[in-house]
């Protein structure tokens, strides 16, 4: 994890469409980098960026506007995260 690192951000949608259009319009809209992903179940699927807080702020507000378009979301910005929460997601 790098210094400018410092904030993560999550983002659950349902299917694989809205997930890969959440993703890029993440990517796009912010210098964020994509550090996770994995099948919830139930056709839930999760993503998880990292970078400055306004930088994942930024993301989120992107990936959700695109994904609500094909069903619910949630999405949760870490600031500053706890070394725990980082080792247990091996950053």
């Amino acid at each position: 994890m790098q210094a400018e690192d410092n904030s993560l951000g999550f983002l659950e949608a349902e299917g694989l469409v809205a997930v890969v259009e959440a993703a890029d319009a993440m990517l796009k809209s912010a210098s964020v980098r994509l550090f996770f992903y994995q099948k919830v179940g139930a056709g839930l699927i999760a993503l998880g960026v990292m970078g400055e807080l306004g930088s994942v702020k930024t993301a989120l507000e992107a990936g959700e506007l695109v994904a609500r378009r094909h069903g619910e979301v949630i999405s949760l910005v870490l600031s500053n995260p706890s070394p725990q929460v980082k080792a247990a997601l091996g950053l």
